[in-house]
């Protein structure tokens, strides 16, 4: 199928989720803006860091890139992510609370500032990596969210004809892995850790989600680990 010749904007935080929705967003456009917030969490350089390898990679030209300061996140708090008293908590199972490593309506601010940019640069669509398997402890990953979301903006922009679009909504972490690889999108590049940037911990629940993904997927993660635990 023919690429886009539309401009896409795709948020990419630099995890394994967004960089597999900017390898689909490749497939189906010529041209992509990336859109990366800073927010004060725990791995902010990485993150950063791993942003600007993907968009190296995509060939996502320097004017092409956003990146935006949204540390008032940090000063409303209330997340293990971006709370110093709050400790990010080790994997302990699959659960249906929701944890508090949730950033408060955190998509939502994101989304905003994608769809402000896409107005400004002309852009019609809009990709994040949400994943339903996330939805049972984050509510703004659910579908009936972006549905919702999607609403919005058509009330609420000039031309109401910008659209999020969640390619990775409902897949699974081994699906997402095993998508990566045949995208050739270069893992190695992308960064799911929620306590430390040097090394992956291995133990936190985004650490914990990613192992057993591969695991499922029968392949090995290419990042480092402090810690490996065994998943099946």
């Amino acid at each position: 199928m023919a690429k886009s010749s539309e401009l896409a904007v795709v948020l990419v935080s630099g995890g394994m989720d967004s960089l597999v929705t900017a390898a689909l967003a490749n497939e189906a456009h010529e041209k992509l803006a990336f859109l990366h917030l800073n927010y004060g969490q725990n791995t902010e350089d990485k993150e950063l860091q791993c942003f600007h390898e993907i968009a190296d990679h995509y060939k996502v030209p320097a004017g092409s890139r956003k990146i935006i300061d949204v540390s008032f996140l940090k000063q409303i708090g209330g997340s293990s992510l971006t709370d110093d008293s709050i400790d990010v908590k080790k994997y302990d199972g699959d659960s249906d609370e929701i944890p508090d490593s949730y950033v408060p309506f955190r998509n939502t601010h994101i989304v905003s500032m994608a769809v402000s940019w896409s107005e400004v640069i002309g852009a019609k669509k809009i990709y994040i990596g949400a994943v339903e398997e996330d939805g049972s402890g984050y509510p703004d990953c659910r579908p009936s969210y972006y549905k919702a979301l999607n609403a919005l903006i058509k009330e609420g922009t000039k031309d109401g004809d910008i659209e999020v679009i969640t390619p990775v909504i409902h897949l699974k972490k081994e699906e997402i892995v095993k998508k990566a690889v045949e995208l050739k999108a270069p893992l190695e590049s992308s960064w799911s850790c929620y306590e430390r940037g040097d090394k992956s911990c291995g133990t936190c629940d985004s650490c914990a989600l990613r192992l057993r993904g591969f695991a499922k997927a029968g392949l090995e993660d290419p990042i480092e680990y402090d810690k490996r635990p065994s998943f099946s």
